[in-house]
């Protein structure tokens, strides 16, 4: 799996996750439950990651998510 975002901000995630559903391309957020962890300060960011046949679609997908 290819990580395509890495983020702190929870609507960024939440809105990349509707875009990667939206065009049908399988994901998994890692380091979603670390906030166990780390209580809620928001310093460990959450990555998104997609298989690597689907890397070129799901970074077309989050082209306007994260500018780069």
């Amino acid at each position: 799996m290819e990580e395509v975002l890495r983020t702190n901000d929870p609507v960024k995630l939440s809105y990349a996750e509707h875009l990667l559903g939206e065009a049908g391309i399988d994901y998994f957020v890692a380091d979603r439950h670390i906030s166990a962890i780390e209580g809620n300060i928001g310093i460990f960011p959450r990555r998104i990651l997609v298989a690597e046949e689907d890397l070129p679609r799901a970074r077309f997908a989050l082209a306007g998510v994260e500018p780069g």
